[in-house]
C-alpha cells in the first residue's frame, strides 16, 4: 500500500517537477529576435488587424466592459478561467511586458515570469504565429488606453488549480513551432492554412478533446462538442458534415465574411466569430481561408463521405416522422419550403445541410428551441432570424420535427428522442 502511495506521489508531483525544470532548460524559440521595424504606424495597423483575426477582444473583454481589460469568465470542464487584462496598464495589465515577453506567451504558452499559461488561452494554435506578427500585435496592444483592473483568480478545482502540473500536460500535448509553409501548395493555400491553424485557432472548437482537455491530434478539425457551451462544431474534413469539397469557394467565403451564403448560415458560437472577427478580414485572406477549407475534403482529402443509415421502418418511427411532417408544414415550410430548399440567403436550405445531420443532433435541437440568429455584418446588416419554438412545442414535438428534418429530402440521420430535447431545453445560448 505504501509503495502504491509513493508511486502516486511520484506521478503527481515528482514527474511534473522534473518536466517543469526541463521546460526552463529547453524553451524553443525563446531567444528568437524580432526584426527591425521601419514603419511603426504600419506595424501597429497590422497588429490591430491581426488581433481581429485572432478574435482577441471576444475573450479579453467582459460584456459591457473596457476593451481588452479582461475579466470575462471562460467556463471549462475543470472550472472557470478568467481572461486577463492585456491593456498596457503597468500594475494590472501588460504594461511592464516587452515584445519578447509577448512572443513567449504566444509561442511557448508562458507568462512574463515563466509560469505556465492555461491552454484556455489557445497557445497550442498561436504558437504557429510568426515573430513579426507577434511583434505587430504587441505594438498595437501598447497603443490601447491603459485600464487599471486587477485580474481575477481562476476558479479551478483541485488538482487543476496546481499550475505546475501543466508541465506534464505540455509534455504530452504541446509542441511549439511556427507554421511552416508547404512547398507543394500555393501561397494562397499556405496563407489560409496559417490563419486557420494559427490565429484563427479553429481547432479549438472543431476538434474533439480528450479527458484532459487537449485537442486530439489525429482528429484535427474532425468536429467535436464545444465543452460547457453545448454546441457541436461540425467536422471540416468530412463531406458528411460541414466538409466543403462540393461548395464553391465564393460560397465558403460568403459564409465566413457575412455569416450567410447560398449553402447555409452560421449560428451559435460561430455567429460570434463571424460578427466580431471574420467579417473584418480582408477579401484576399477570406478567400485564402475558403480555399484551404475546401481542400480539406477534396477527393484526396482526409475522409470520405459517410451516409448515416436510414431510421428503422417500424410503425412507431413512421408515426413520429408523420407528426414531424405536419409540424414542419405548420411552422417551417413557409420559410424553408416544402422541398427543404429554403430561400437563400435569407432562409438557409435544409436539404443536404450537413450541419443538421451530424451524429450529434444538439445543434438543430437548440436552434428549434431557441431560434437561429446569424450575425449582423457589413455584408448582411439585417439578417433574417428564426424565432424560438421552445415555448410552443413540447419535447416530443421538437424531437419529431428535428427527426423529420434529419430524414427528408435525401437527408439521413438517426432519430432524435424527447429526452435529448429535454437535456437542452433552457440551456442558455452562450
Amino acid at each position: 500500500m505504501k509503495r502504491i502511495f509513493f508511486l502516486l506521489i511520484a506521478a503527481i508531483v515528482i514527474i511534473p517537477a522534473i518536466l517543469f525544470g526541463i521546460e526552463f532548460i529547453d524553451e524553443p524559440g525563446k531567444s528568437e529576435p524580432g526584426a527591425p521595424v521601419t514603419d511603426t504606424a504600419q506595424q501597429i495597423a497590422r497588429g490591430k488587424y491581426l488581433t481581429g483575426a485572432g478574435n482577441c477582444m471576444a475573450c479579453h473583454t467582459v460584456r459591457g466592459g473596457q476593451p481588452y481589460a479582461g475579466g470575462r469568465a471562460i467556463p471549462t470542464p475543470f472550472g472557470t478561467i478568467f481572461a486577463p487584462n492585456v491593456t498596457p496598464d503597468v500594475a494590472t495589465g501588460i504594461g511592464s511586458w516587452n515584445a519578447d515577453d509577448f512572443w513567449r506567451a504566444l509561442h511557448n504558452g508562458k507568462s512574463k515570469d515563466g509560469s505556465f499559461l492555461y491552454p484556455a488561452f489557445p497557445y497550442p494554435s498561436y504558437t504557429k504565429v510568426t515573430r513579426a506578427d507577434s511583434d505587430a500585435m504587441f505594438a498595437y496592444f501598447r497603443t490601447l488606453e491603459p485600464v487599471r483592473l486587477q485580474n481575477r483568480e481562476h476558479e479551478l478545482r483541485f488538482p487543476y488549480n496546481q499550475r505546475f502540473l501543466l508541465a506534464g500536460w505540455r509534455a504530452l500535448y504541446f509542441r511549439p513551432g511556427v507554421y511552416q509553409a508547404q512547398p507543394g501548395q500555393t501561397a494562397d493555400w499556405n496563407r489560409g492554412a496559417y490563419l486557420i491553424q494559427g490565429l484563427g485557432h479553429c481547432s479549438a472548437c472543431h476538434t474533439d478533446r480528450n479527458a484532459l482537455g487537449a485537442s486530439i491530434a489525429k482528429a484535427d478539425l474532425g468536429g467535436g462538442m464545444i465543452p460547457i457551451l453545448n454546441w457541436y462544431a461540425p467536422s471540416l474534413t468530412s463531406a458528411a458534415e460541414a466538409g466543403l469539397a462540393n461548395w464553391e469557394v465564393r460560397h465558403i467565403a460568403d459564409l465566413l465574411k457575412t455569416g450567410v451564403s447560398e449553402r447555409g448560415a452560421v449560428y451559435g458560437p460561430m455567429a460570434e466569430v463571424v460578427g466580431k472577427s471574420l467579417q473584418h478580414l480582408s477579401d484576399p485572406d477570406i478567400d485564402a481561408m475558403a480555399g484551404y477549407l475546401k481542400s480539406l475534403t477534396q477527393p484526396s482529402g482526409v475522409q470520405a463521405p459517410q451516409v448515416a443509415p436510414a431510421p428503422p421502418s417500424d410503425a412507431q418511427t413512421a408515426a413520429i416522422l408523420q407528426s414531424g411532417a405536419k409540424l414542419y408544414e405548420k411552422h417551417c415550410a413557409e420559410c424553408h419550403k416544402a422541398s427543404g430548399a429554403g430561400a437563400p440567403t435569407g432562409y438557409p436550405p435544409l436539404a443536404g445541410n450537413g450541419s443538421l445531420t451530424a451524429p450529434l443532433a444538439v445543434n438543430p435541437i437548440r436552434v428549434v428551441l431557441n431560434g437561429g440568429y446569424p450575425p449582423s455584418t457589413t455584408g448582411n446588416p439585417r439578417p433574417y432570424g428564426m424565432p424560438p419554438f421552445g415555448p410552443v412545442l413540447n419535447d416530443e414535438e421538437v424531437a419529431a420535427v428535428v427527426s423529420y428534418i434529419r430524414n427528408s429530402w435525401g437527408n439521413s440521420a438517426r432519430m432524435v428522442t424527447a429526452s435529448e430535447v429535454k437535456r437542452y431545453r433552457g440551456v442558455p445560448l452562450d
